[in-house]
Parts: structure tokens; C-alpha cells; sequence
């Protein structure tokens, strides 16, 4: 069946970043029609999965790499209050949805879980306490807590310091504010209370093409996967958050502003225990520092997850190389995203990167045993038969053009919209579910430039803080602090 008259708005994919989108959307125009086209049977199997993500719920309270050192061995906060900044949006928008019954029992996606930062040798415990002392008087990192005594840590989280040699140099930071999102849930959430107001959200449905009509509207062709019909439909506003296949889909739209731009695949796998005496003496997110050589999303961490009620334990990843873009996809993903644009740019990445990749492939090879040797860096007493190992999603982060080196591996999510708004999408990985709202926010104001400042008070009953910095201002922090945790059930 094909439809000529077209659609307000297609969301392509079924995943955290849609869905917000499309909340977003309900609201502010609640006359416009939407739709929605996932390839799988399922909503949220990707990146959104629970056991595809760690389900931080970002907040730069524990993750390292949004506060490397620079030459001089000075650090500064700006990276890490932008991204907690980037999380407050996301809670606030939470939490209006909560309080509207958009969303249901917030313990049924958002839990409190201490956020903690764990490092090992002189060096690093003397980079942690500097790290402590630039972030503790910052409004959003409020109560944030140091020590390097074996004791202290202990109490925080037991199996961290368990049969640890006497006299090894450690500390840790710890922070009640933090979170474990089960993005998963709150997607298909999401999705269900766009389904209640009409939006219709289509499963088994692969975008094959997309190509731009006179008219500025696109033309979207698609493929069902089950009886492979085939039909076509139009739309005034598309938006590709199909994950690691945005990039294919923006590359068949033929914008420009995708031209110099690849994805560089990285594969994972993490251990997981439902072992109740183990998940008992560690309730926290406790990350430590990447290894040499490794990029910034294979950080180690020890976590407390809580999906469908259950509570585990999640140590990892364990990084490796993949051609495929998606979990579900195929081994040709990397090598047909290969353009004469972006050729220039990934070889130079290649070259510059030679440490990473030589990492990523020994990461592939990588023995049981090592991976249990890892997590006992973190879990003395760890015993393998207490853990099975699951393999994680696929994350594609950015390469793209740069006048200094050719080409770049860039950490984090990147907008791609078109020049007349009519199409967008996201590459990128980590922070990116946990920093959703504020990315669909920033992409409104980009596309419907014509359409934000109408939309601007809608905006601030969803989003108080909306337009101003709450790092800026601590009485207001401290509120939103609280006013989210009161509605969402967590520590304030």
C-alpha cells in the first residue's frame, strides 16, 4: 500500500532517541501526524536494549574520560558539568512525563544507584583526589564524596576491597545522585503512550531508500520483512535514529552534509551475575580508567542493573572489532559505507589509530581467562563460574574530516540536518540515550527554526530549566535536584 499524501513526521527506528523525539512532538504538535518504522519485531533491540548499554544514565559523576588531564596535568570541569547539565534535561523531561501519566512507576525504568569512580596506584589516586577537588563545589555534583582508605571504600561497596593485598594504593569517589536507567523499558514506555494518542508505530519495516520529492518531502521506500511487500510513503520531516544504520540511511538520502563522514564499528561483551550473595555487596556504578590504547567507551566498570525489577551485576565491556553496524546486521555494514567522500578521512584514522585497532583485535582473542583476570582487578574474589558472558550492542562512533590530521574518531553523538530541516539524524554513541532529550531538543531548534520560540513555553513547563545553565545558579540546581527525585523516586 503506498500513500501519496504526506505524513507530518517519520521517525525511522524504534529506540530512545525516536521515541523522545516523538514525545517531544506529541506535545508541542499535537495535530501532527507521526509515524513510526522499525526493521525489527521489537522495539528497543539495539542500543536501547538494557543488555546492549550499561545504563548509566550519564551524568559525568563517575566516568573518567569527560575529565582526561591535560599536558600540564591540570584539570578542568567544563566537559563533565555539560554532560550532567545534558542529564538534568533528560530527568526533567522524565519526570514531567511522569507527573502528565505519560509514563508509568518510574522504579519501573530509573532506580537510585551510587555513582563511583575506582582507581588503583599512586599516580592515579593523586589524579582522582585533584579530580574530586575541581568537581565537589560545582551545584551539580553536590555531596560528592573521597577517600583512599581501604575502610571507607569497603563500606561503600564490599566486593571492591575483598581479599585486596594489604597496602595496595587505591581510592574512590562516590556520589549518591547517580542512576540506572533501563532505557529499554522507558523506550517501549514511550512508545506506548505515542500509540495511545495515535501515533502509529510499525514493526518489520526496513527504510530501503529515501529520496526528496519538488516539494522538499521525502519519499520513503520500505520493505517488509515478513511476506517482503513492498510499499512507499511521504513525509514533510524525517528523522533517522536507526543507530549504527543511520549512516547508510543519511548516505542514501544524498543531503551533503553527510559527505565526510564514516563509522568506525567497535563489538563488546560483558560479564553478568544474578549470583544474590554477590549482587548483595555491591550496589553502585564503580568505573575505573581505560587502558592503554582503548577507546573511551571500553572504560571498566562494575555495575548494579535493575531490568524488569531484577537486580545484577554487569562488569565490562570487553571491546572488539566488527564490521557490522548493528547488532543484527551484516558483516558487509563498514565496507558499504565506503564513499569517495569518506575514504580520505577513514584511512587517515586508520593511520593515526594503528594503537586502537592493534587493541581491538586483541581484545577479539582475548581468553577467558583474561577477561576473568579484568574483572578481578575490580572483584578480587571473582570466580568465572559466578558469571556468564553476554554479548553487548554494537556502538559506531564518528569519523569524519579534519583540516590538522585528514580524519578523526570523535567520541560522542553528532546531528546531521539537512540545509532546509527536512531531514536529520544522529551518528554516535555514548553519552547518547542518557543525553536524548537535550539532543532532540537541539535538533527542534535546528530544523523548525520558524516554529521554536512558539514552541518555547511548551518547552519550560516540560523542561524547566529550559534556556538558562543550572551549574550556573546553585539554589536552582539544588531544586531541580530534588524537584526530579521527589517524582522519579531517587535520592536527591
Amino acid at each position: 500500500m503506498n500513500s501519496t499524501e504526506p505524513v507530518d513526521v517519520v521517525l525511522i527506528g524504534g529506540g530512545i532517541m525516536s521515541a523522545t523525539l516523538g514525545m517531544l512532538l506529541k506535545e508541542l504538535q499535537p495535530s501532527w501526524r507521526i509515524e513510526v518504522y522499525e526493521r525489527l519485531g521489537e522495539l528497543a533491540q539495539e542500543s536501547s536494549n538494557p543488555w546492549n548499554n550499561a545504563g548509566t544514565g550519564h551524568a559525568a559523576l563517575c566516568e573518567l574520560n569527560y575529565m582526561p588531564e591535560s599536558p600540564d596535568g591540570k584539570l578542568t570541569a567544563d566537559k563533565a558539568v555539560s554532560i550532567n547539565e545534558q542529564f538534568q534535561i533528560s530527568r526533567q523531561l522524565w519526570a514531567h512525563l511522569v507527573k502528565t501519566g505519560a509514563l508509568p512507576e518510574p522504579g519501573r525504568f530509573i532506580n537510585s544507584t551510587p555513582h563511583m569512580t575506582f582507581v588503583q596506584g599512586k599516580a592515579n589516586v593523586a589524579y582522582l583526589r585533584q579530580r574530586h577537588e575541581v568537581l565537589k563545589n560545582q551545584p551539580l555534583f553536590a555531596g560528592m564524596e573521597f577517600s583512599d582508605d581501604p575502610a571507607v571504600i569497603g563500606g561503600w561497596t564490599p566486593l571492591i576491597t575483598k581479599k585486596r593485598p594489604t597496602g595496595q594504593k587505591i581510592a574512590a569517589t562516590r556520589s549518591n545522585l547517580g542512576t540506572d536507567v533501563d532505557f529499554g523499558a522507558l523506550t517501549s514506555f514511550m512508545f506506548d503512550d505515542l500509540a495511545r494518542h495515535g501515533v502509529e508505530v510499525k514493526m518489520n519495516q526496513q527504510v530501503t531508500d529515501l529520496t526528496q520529492n519538488t516539494d522538499g518531502s521525502w519519499r520513503i521506500k520500505l520493505l517488509r520483512q515478513v511476506g517482503q511487500t513492498r510499499s512507499t510513503v511521504n513525509a514533510k520531516f524525517v528523522f533517522v535514529g536507526a543507530g549504527g544504520g543511520g549512516l547508510a540511511l543519511l548516505q542514501k538520502s544524498g543531503i551533503p552534509e553527510i559527505k565526510g563522514f564514516g563509522g568506525f564499528p567497535i563489538s563488546g561483551q560483558f560479564l553478568r551475575t544474578t549470583n544474590p550473595e554477590l549482587v548483595a555487596q555491591h550496589q553502585a556504578k564503580v568505573y575505573g580508567k581505560a587502558g592503554v590504547g582503548a577507546p573511551p567507551m571500553s572504560v571498566p566498570h562494575l555495575d548494579t542493573r535493575v531490568v524488569d525489577g531484577e537486580m545484577s551485576l554487569l562488569f565490562g565491556p570487553y571491546a572488539g572489532f566488527s564490521p557490522k553496524f548493528l547488532k543484527t546486521s551484516t558483516w558487509l555494514d563498514l565496507p558499504f559505507s565506503i564513499r569517495a567522500h569518506n575514504l580520505g578521512p577513514m584511512l587517515a584514522v586508520a593511520r593515526h589509530n594503528f594503537d586502537l585497532m592493534k587493541y581491538l583485535i586483541g581484545e577479539v582473542f582475548a581468553s577467558r581467562g583474561s577477561k576473568l583476570k579484568a574483572l578481578q582487578e575490580f572483584v578480587p574474589t571473582a570466580k568465572m563460574a559466578d558469571w556468564e558472558l553476554i554479548t553487548a550492542g554494537q556502538r559506531v562512533q564518528v569519523m569524519k574530516k579534519d583540516a590538522a590530521k585528514g580524519g578523526v574518531l570523535q567520541m560522542g553523538t553528532e546531528v546531521i540536518t539537512s540545509a532546509d530541516g527536512t531531514i536529520a539524524g544522529l551518528l554516535g554513541a555514548s553519552p547518547g540515550a542518557s543525553t536524548a532529550a537535550p539532543i532532540m531538543v537541539d535538533l527542534l531548534a535546528r530544523c523548525f527554526p520558524d516554529r521554536i520560540a512558539g514552541w518555547e513555553p511548551q518547552l519550560r513547563t516540560m523542561i524547566p530549566s529550559y534556556g538558562t545553565k543550572l551549574s550556573d545558579d546553585p539554589a536552582a540546581a539544588a531544586a531541580s535536584l530534588a524537584a526530579t527525585a521527589e517524582v522519579l523516586n531517587l535520592t536527591a
